[in-house]
Formats: C-alpha cells, structure tokens, sequence
C-alpha cells in the first residue's frame, strides 16, 4: 500500500541496513588474532578492518567503543554472590561488573 510518495532517505538507509546479512569466517587464530590486532591498533572494529581488508567502504559514523559478555542467569547468580546482591539487580550486578573492569585495567596500568 503505497502513497506513492518517495520515503526519505533516513528510512532507505534503515531498509538497506536491514537487508545487510553478517557472515562470520572460521578462521585460524593466528589469523583471527593477526586481524583484531590490526584492528585495535589502527582503532577501528574488527568487522571495519575486514572491509578494509576487502576493499569495501567503511561506515563513518561515530561508534561507540564498547565491550561485551554474554551473561547467563546462572552467571547472574555467581555474580550475585560475590557482590553480595540479589540476582534479579542485574544494572547493580553490571555496574559492580564495569568497577571490576575498571580496577583491572587499573591494576595492569600500575605494573
């Protein structure tokens, strides 16, 4: 059902992002590693690095740099445990996980 309006451009952006397919390449860890450290040191994501790798264009909006776990309701529980809470306070259980992250970082910066 269509108006026959064009749509703005924001949203044929959106509709090409959605038909973008992620494939993922088992490769050797020295080849996994080889490419995330050049990825690290030139700052850019792992996945921009294999584009550029590829020749493709590399997005030029501004990331945000972040970490990720993926966490279980079982590892929700230990972690409950060592910080003393309630399972269920899981925006509790990550802020203690990001001050633990934070003191490693600082911890290694020290030696």
């Amino acid at each position: 059902m269509s108006s026959g309006k064009p749509l703005p451009e924001k949203w044929l952006k959106n509709q090409q992002a959605a038909k973008a397919t992620q494939v993922a390449f088992d490769l050797d860890e020295k080849f996994q590693y080889s490419i995330r450290k050049a990825a690290l040191d030139k700052g850019v994501s792992p996945s921009d690095q294999i584009r550029t790798i590829l020749g493709l264009s590399v997005s030029k909006r501004p990331k945000r740099p972040r970490l990720t776990v993926s966490l279980d309701a079982a590892d929700y529980v230990i972690l409950a445990q060592k910080y003393g809470l309630d399972s269920e306070s899981q925006l509790e259980i990550k802020k203690r996980v990001l001050d633990d992250l934070v003191h490693f970082v600082d911890n290694k910066s020290a030696k």
